[in-house]
């Protein structure tokens, strides 16, 4: 089943985005609210166990980015990588599931 809503052409553009909530309260909140966030928006979306890569079309990938961004530095400090393609492929469409569970956290 694809995870995407829209038609791939060439104005479509995709962004890995590794984001790294520093101390946060709950760290699976923070990037799930992320992935469910630019899901809502209707990108496509594959989520990963490092990042997470989205597509969409330009200005949606921008917004997105940055609204992920917000989400995390209300909650917490938070470093943000994202590495933007028009040239990259993307994931096959059953490469990953709409939404992902994280690993279970280990506490010490």
């Amino acid at each position: 089943m694809p995870c995407f809503n829209f038609d791939m052409d060439e104005q479509t553009i995709s962004a890995q985005i590794s984001l790294y909530p520093l101390r946060p309260e709950h760290l699976d909140s923070v990037i799930q609210d992320a992935i469910a966030l630019w899901q809502q928006r209707g990108l496509a979306v594959w989520p990963g166990i490092m990042s997470t890569v989205i597509a969409g079309k330009p200005q949606e990938i921008w917004d997105a980015a940055r609204a992920a961004f917000d989400l995390a530095v209300a909650r917490c400090e938070t470093v943000m990588v994202v590495t933007l393609s028009n040239a990259c492929p993307l994931p096959a469409d059953d490469a990953a599931p709409q939404s992902a569970a994280l690993p279970p956290q280990h506490t010490s």
